[in-house]
Formats: C-alpha cells, sequence, structure tokens
C-alpha cells in the first residue's frame, strides 16, 4: 500500500476526496453509505470493500494511503485525532498490527 499503487482513476478515491470535506455528506454517509457506492460508481470489489470496512482491501485496490484514515474517520468520526479514536483504532487495528502479523 503505496502512493505508487494508488488508481487515480479509482471512484473510491475521488468518493473520499469529496465526501471528507462535506459535513453534510459526511453525515449522510454514516447514515446509509449505500447510496455514495451507487452514485459514485463504484466496482462490486470496491462495495464489499467499503461495507466491510476493509482498509487492507482498499488499498489493494488502488485507494491513495493518505485516504485510509479518512475512510475510518468516515465511519466513525475524527474524534479530534486522539489516537484512542474508533476511527484511530480501527486503523490501527487493520494496517499497523495487520502488517506485523504479515511478517
Amino acid at each position: 500500500m503505496a502512493i505508487a499503487d494508488t488508481d487515480r482513476t479509482l471512484p473510491s478515491n475521488r468518493m473520499v476526496f469529496e465526501v471528507r470535506r462535506d459535513m453534510a455528506l459526511v453525515q449522510r454517509f454514516q447514515q446509509n453509505v449505500e447510496p455514495f457506492l451507487e452514485q459514485y460508481g463504484l466496482s462490486d470489489e470496491e462495495k464489499d470493500a467499503w461495507r466491510n470496512e476493509d482498509l487492507r482491501k482498499l488499498g489493494e485496490l488502488g485507494v491513495h494511503p493518505y485516504f485510509i484514515p479518512q475512510v475510518t474517520r468516515l465511519f466513525h468520526g475524527n474524534g479530534y485525532n486522539f489516537n484512542s479514536s474508533d476511527a484511530a483504532r480501527v486503523y490501527i487495528e487493520q494496517i499497523v498490527e495487520g502488517d506485523s502479523h504479515d511478517g
């Protein structure tokens, strides 16, 4: 999951970029992600990764590494960016700790 692996044409990248910048969209996203998956034209594989909040899969599909933590914030809020926030916990479990189990 590196910047070089980013797929600039991946609809998920556009969705994260646009939704995270508008609090009204964030709130709608948190209430029901499905309309966004359709509106942005995500592939079935992308949709499954979003539904399962599978950060690794999103990275493998080409989501920009900067957007991966943004994904957790879309689902869990920013918790004022505290390391103990739900968003940070999910990121740590899936990405940081997940890497230590891969090796």
